[in-house]
């Protein structure tokens, strides 16, 4: 981990943490499900609602000026997070889930007929996932998976050029997994299927703020992820799109904002990104989104990334010591986060029981239900870390596993 940075200082930054959970000093180990807010976050939200509340784009008035001037500003911050060309290739949605939801129905919609093939991995989230079978369902198109290589949960990589057929015409994967802590070879992947004419979209959901992140090197057509893992608020997230990708697309939902001029017969759009973007949208959204991003480049997310990486194998070398735990994940390049299993123990008994002691663990199928059939298990308890987790709430944790495994007997 970074000397440089005083970790324990930043941790001051969030009102959440100090606080005690059934009489337990809260050691808060759900960040990939949501991450918890700076005060700097708070108070841009708040400032927002006491002094610029208004909507966006249509007023004349100095309210609606401050409003629009933030929440465009956010756009331009969003595009400079991620490395993005123009700011027009930014798009703001709820999250992940409603990007990925566009590009399948607008970009899908268009593109995808009877016979062709959307291709994904083993890895995916249901909002990866699911989206893409509803539109294979409506299209014709067929859905086929990159595999993946049991518990270590790393793709097998020398099945991909048999499945990038002619057919291909989508490859959708996640970037880092929610459930395995693997992380993909994005660019690698992305890299052959441009070379074949394919259309690529990567889910950033759990990586824009983790690692940087730059979608020109990566390579892909979209990239998608969510304010709320980022240290943002909930209900906003960003697309982005290439141009090229964006422009060729057709609206994916119809309203005010999206329209250049309305008749009894017939509708012209905007331009993207605001073709993209109709109804009032959330407007506090992007103004804390704004300032989880800038809170984050202060910290810089390479930091950040080998923080996680720290706390996550520190956890995998101390639960690997005990007896009886099933440990899920890469070996190597391992992203900050911890899936396991305690023989004969049920996952939301292990959470349960460590949520008494003041740890919040997640159970359950994590969204990746196709993924625990494939290995053989109904859930999995997940310990998911930040750049706010400490070694110290790692060896709590640890220790909280072994009075779990005391109550059962093992």
């Amino acid at each position: 981990m970074s000397t440089k940075i005083d970790w324990a200082k930043l941790r001051q930054d969030f009102p959440i943490l100090n606080q005690e959970v059934h009489g337990k000093p809260l050691i808060y180990f759900d960040n990939a499900a949501t991450s918890q807010k700076p005060r700097a976050v708070i108070d841009a939200v708040t400032h927002y609602y006491e002094r610029d509340n208004s909507n966006v784009h249509r007023g004349i008035h100095e309210l609606s000026n401050r409003a629009t001037a933030g929440f465009e500003a956010a756009r331009v911050r969003a595009a400079k997070f991620i490395n993005a060309k123009s700011s027009d290739e930014i798009v703001f949605t709820r999250g992940t889930t409603e990007g990925i939801n566009l590009v399948a129905s607008a970009w899908g919609g268009k593109n995808l007929k009877a016979g062709d093939v959307i291709l994904l991995t083993e890895l995916e989230h249901h909002s990866n996932l699911v989206p893409w079978q509803m539109i294979a369902k409506r299209t014709g198109a067929k859905v086929r998976y990159i595999p993946v290589t049991g518990d270590e949960g790393t793709l097998d990589l020398t099945k991909v050029d048999a499945l990038l057929t002619k057919e291909v015409k989508m490859l959708a994967m996640v970037h880092i997994s929610n459930s395995m802590g693997t992380v993909n070879p994005v660019a690698e992947l992305c890299a052959k299927a441009r070379k074949l004419g394919i259309t690529t979209l990567v889910d950033g959901a759990q990586s824009a703020g983790h690692l940087p992140v730059d979608v020109q090197a990566m390579g892909c057509d979209f990239f998608a992820f969510s304010g709320h893992k980022i240290c943002g608020p909930t209900g906003i997230g960003v697309l982005w799109g290439r141009m090229e990708a964006l422009e060729a697309m057709p609206p994916y939902q119809g309203g005010g904002e999206m329209i250049l001029t309305v008749g009894y017969d017939q509708t012209e759009f905007k331009q993207a990104p605001h073709r993209f973007e109709a109804g009032t949208p959330d407007i506090s959204g992007p103004i804390g989104l704004h300032a989880a991003m800038d809170y984050l480049d202060a910290i810089g997310r390479e930091n950040i990334w080998k923080h996680d990486q720290a706390l996550a194998n520190h956890a995998v070398e101390k639960l690997s010591a005990l007896n009886n735990v099933r440990i899920f994940g890469p070996k190597q390049n391992r992203a900050g986060l911890v899936s396991f299993l305690l023989k004969e123990v049920h996952a939301h008994d292990v959470v349960t029981l460590a949520d008494q002691a003041g740890v919040a663990l997640r159970g359950g199928h994590h969204c990746t239900q196709p993924l625990m059939h494939k290995l053989g298990v109904e859930s999995t308890a997940r310990a998911s870390f930040y750049f706010y987790n400490t070694m110290a709430e790692v060896d709590r944790f640890v220790e909280v596993v072994k009075e779990i495994q005391k109550f059962f007997g093992q």
